[in-house]
């Protein structure tokens, strides 16, 4: 349901306390007051059948007893009672339920499962159960047992501990910071953290949020909401668990690799939010956040009374990867007429322990306004010869000044170190962040370059893949479907090469020997071809480490070797392992590349954000070097690029000494046809690639394992689905991958042949290419304002989509691949409604283009179920609006805009 009813349940006229109780420390007690003193100005009723009136106040026995159903239920009553209760109200017409008891159960049976479907039938929408509540200080609307009120600003915090929201309202009340929501989700029965991250990303009291998660359900309702709130605002996040033990021995490398907390942090990462570490962390990013709006660049200057403090910030800035700014010549000559001879002349700017309030603020002023600086954190040792306090009041009205004088201001923040209550207000009134250490200015700091850092990510655009780059799906599918038929979980050796090379992941050639015999024949003819020695492996369903048996020999030179090792490896395996079933032994050239690396790669299957890709550092110890890296697939190469980039042994990859660079565009390339694999075939649970060698010539996976399993129900096991067969929500990925199944091919009226796809990440340069075209008038039509040429970002936007609530296709030239129109759906987030817009090159109007990328966006307006399709049309596009009325839209004026209509189509389903 989503954003369904929230805004009754954020700004509610009319609220109950069911389980209302005059005992002073009852929980109902407590609500009742926290909403009075909160400011709540609509009406509040209590409900308790045991009362007919608290301290004055009537009491109903039950919602339908009066006179209208509150907006808000706030439920503090015994747990027995509460399933009735909200049927009832549900019933009523009761928008939402706050459930702050505990100790209704889990799963099937239990109380809140009878609850969650009582809920759904009648659209409640509940937060909780066991939780401390929500606040709105906007409205004045407390519906929690915290200690107080916070102010209302524009942070807003959704946790699932209500003691993590406690202590950040503490936090914020004792620092001045203002809050915009507050949701205390406890054991998410229905609202979680999908529905508030969407609620917030579109809140104009909202700047930013604040996340507390100790786990996910619902990975890709999470992962949509994630990265839409991401790309409007700053979300943090901190995750605990994080050392939490595996349930389960891994059965992989790659398995192995893959822990639950670094899962969570490759789909934070993906998801565009910045990860925080600590509550430390979390309230320095809150304290910079409140005050401070996230900037481009991340050179800090320093300005300090005490040298000391300016070289342990200096020090921390270093381990967190910031950049100290370099002074221009124009900034050191003008502070050498200011300050004192031996003031430092660099970063950090030493101004002396004897500094006026005079020398702060012309020291403060020429290092703002230096070009390479981007922003400036002031510090103050607290001495006997000048006043701390008017240091700061100097500080702040150099900056007031500043942004009087220009309208904004580079970021500043301050450390006062011992600093009175009123130098802190002093500057939280003028909106510079301020630390209680160097510490935390440098990781408040850090954290908004972090930040920005992560949007610029999001909108860098893709690589292309190399031309003819296809997989032969047909092939893949037999060679899975018949391994299933056999009852395999594994795939053996022959199998797996045959499978990976299908999707261009080159795999060392593997011959199955049932015999010593037939060994020793197969490697006569690997020797002939050129091999320099051959590698004989075990070949058992049931042995999944090979070496634990000591299941491999290298280096055979000769074919009497290799019958030798074969012979002895198969005794070996029945000796160590009677229970296995041993089919004899795989027969491989000695792959020898002198200057490579041992590269693993695989993908295993997470159960709660589905398959994960996994790179880094490979071979026999590989967990033991625990160099590694995760991402949640789909992959494009950027993405992969990225993935290798964050490991340590990608450093590895560059040339050093006589050694040359390795070639990473074929790593990322393994990894995207990995994640291509693991999306066409919901059949595979786990793949491992280790050792992947690499060198400058290109990647070989040396050996190679795939776990199999008929695929959970409700996903389709040819895994190329229609839409209609892949419900909204339904798929295995975590990230909704690009729709194959909507490419389509027709014809014009004019005999042009056009190719229609959804649009991809990588598209940016078509609609670079296609804007030019398009008359001044027509741009004007569709973006409601004259565009000049898009920027970066803005075609960014266009092309990097979240296919599970947005929707562009394409159409292309056939023969030159030209990009000739374009139609767009996005989806509001409970998917119910969704808004067009629909464009095509100038020259090409009248030709029925338009006309076909409508019929197209329609279909898949069913496929999806919106119940309706909807956008604004300005008056004088007659055209549209004729095209719109002749396919069953209906037009009306929008109401406060005169010249612009309402175009409205429900869809049947």
């Amino acid at each position: 349901m989503s954003t369904y009813r929230f805004d009754q349940l954020f700004n509610p006229k009319s609220v109950a306390i069911a389980g209302a109780s005059p005992r002073e420390t009852s929980l109902g007690n407590i609500i009742h007051k926290n909403l009075k003193a909160g400011g709540f100005g609509g009406m509040i009723s209590l409900l308790n059948p045991r009362y007919s009136e608290i301290g004055g106040e009537r009491c109903y026995a039950r919602v339908s007893d009066m006179h209208a159903p509150p907006d808000v239920l706030i439920v503090a009553a015994p747990p027995l009672v509460i399933p009735d209760m909200l049927a009832e109200a549900g019933k009523a017409g009761v928008a939402s339920a706050v459930i702050l008891t505990a100790g209704l159960g889990h799963g099937p049976g239990s109380l809140s499962e009878t609850i969650g479907k009582e809920a759904r039938k009648t659209g409640l929408r509940i937060i909780g159960p066991n939780c401390l509540g929500m606040l709105a200080p906007h409205a004045g609307f407390n519906a929690s047992f915290a200690a107080r009120m916070p102010l209302a600003g524009d942070l807003a915090l959704v946790s699932q501990s209500g003691a993590v929201v406690s202590g950040v309202i503490e936090w914020a009340h004792t620092r001045q910071v203002g809050l915009s929501g507050v949701v205390s989700l406890g054991d998410m029965l229905d609202v979680d953290f999908g529905d508030c991250l969407d609620y917030f990303a579109e809140d104009r009291k909202t700047r930013a949020i604040l996340l507390y998660v100790e786990a996910i359900r619902d990975a890709r309702k999470f992962m949509s909401a994630a990265r839409a709130a991401a790309r409007v605002k700053p979300v943090i996040v901190i995750k605990s668990g994080r050392h939490a033990a595996a349930a389960k021995v891994a059965a992989t490398h790659t398995g192995a690799l893959a822990g639950t907390d670094a899962v969570y942090d490759a789909a934070f990462r993906r998801a565009g939010l910045l990860r925080v570490f600590d509550l430390d962390e979390l309230f320095s990013a809150a304290e910079m956040l409140g005050r401070q709006s996230p900037f481009d660049g991340n050179r800090l200057a320093i300005l300090t009374n005490g040298g000391g403090l300016g070289v342990l910030a200096v020090d921390r800035l270093a381990d967190l990867g910031g950049t100290l700014a370099s002074l221009s010549t124009e900034t050191i000559a003008t502070l050498d007429t200011r300050l004192p001879p031996i003031w430092s002349r660099a970063n950090p700017v030493d101004i002396i322990g004897d500094a006026t309030p005079e020398r702060y603020s012309q020291a403060l002023e020429a290092v703002m306004a230096d070009k390479d600086v981007d922003a400036v954190l002031v510090m103050n040792c607290p001495t006997a010869i000048s006043s701390a306090a008017k240091g700061a009041e100097a500080v702040v009205a150099t900056v007031q000044r500043d942004r009087g004088a220009t309208g904004k201001t580079k970021p500043v923040f301050s450390v006062w170190l011992g600093a009175e209550v009123s130098t802190t207000q002093m500057f939280e009134g003028a909106r510079i962040p301020s630390f209680s250490t160097e510490a935390e200015a440098i990781n408040g700091f850090m954290q908004l370059v972090r930040y920005r850092q992560v949007q610029n990510e999001l909108m860098q655009t893709p690589e292309a893949l190399p031309k003819g780059d296809k997989a032969n799906r047909l092939k893949a599918r037999a060679i899975l479907l018949t391994a299933l038929k056999e009852g395999l979980s594994w795939l053996n050796p022959i199998d797996v090469a045959d499978l990976l090379g299908s999707y261009g992941i080159a795999v060392t050639p593997t011959k199955l020997a049932t015999t010593p015999e037939e060994a020793a024949a197969i490697a006569a003819d690997f020797l002939k071809d050129g091999a320099a020695a051959c590698v004989v492996k075990i070949l058992s369903r049931d042995i999944v480490h090979k070496s634990d048996v000591g299941g491999v020999r290298l280096n055979l030179a000769t074919p009497e070797q290799v019958a030798d090792a074969a012979r002895e490896i198969m005794a070996a395996a029945k000796r160590l392992r009677a229970d296995a079933r041993v089919e004899g032994v795989t027969v491989q050239p000695m792959i020898r590349k002198a200057h490579a690396r041992e590269l693993i790669a695989g993908m295993v299957d997470d159960p709660v954000f589905g398959p994960v890709i996994a790179f880094g550092t490979g071979g026999t110890a590989v967990e033991i070097i625990n160099d590694k890296a995760l991402a949640l697939p789909p992959l494009d190469l950027r993405l992969a690029h990225d993935l290798i980039g964050r490991t340590r042994v990608s450093r590895l990859l560059d040339a050093y000494r006589d050694v040359p660079a390795a070639n990473r565009d074929a790593v990322a390339l393994v990894l995207v046809r990995l994640a291509q694999l693991t999306e066409d075939n919901p059949e595979i649970t786990g793949i491992d690639l280790n050792p992947l060698l690499v060198d400058a010539t290109g990647a070989i996976a040396l050996d190679a394992r795939v776990a199999i399993a008929m695929p959970p129900k409700g996903i389709p096991a040819s895994g190329i689905t229609s839409a209609l067969q892949e419900p909204h929500g339904q798929s295995r990925f975590a990230i909704r991958p690009y729709p194959a199944q909507w490419e389509r091919s027709l014809s014009l009226k004019n005999g042009m042949k056009l190719r229609f796809r959804p649009v991809r990440a990588e598209d940016e340069p078509l609609f670079r290419a296609f804007f030019p075209k398009l008359e001044a008038e027509d741009l004007r039509l569709r973006f409601f304002m004259a565009v000049k040429a898009p920027g970066q970002a803005f075609v960014a936007r266009l092309t990097q989509l979240d296919y599970a609530r947005s929707m562009a296709f394409l159409a292309l030239d056939d023969a030159t691949g030209e990009l000739l129109g374009v139609v767009r759906l996005h989806g509001d987030a409970n998917h119910r409604f969704a808004e067009f817009a629909v464009i095509v090159r100038s020259d090409l109007k009248g030709q029925g283009l338009g006309w076909e990328l409508m019929q197209l966006i329609l279909e898949y307006a069913k496929a999806e179920g919106y119940a309706e399709v909807n956008a604004e049309v300005l008056a004088e596009n007659t055209t549209m609006l004729e095209m719109c009325m002749s396919l069953g839209f209906s037009i009306a004026d929008s109401g406060d805009s005169p010249g612009i209509r309402k175009v409205r189509l429900a869809i049947a389903v």
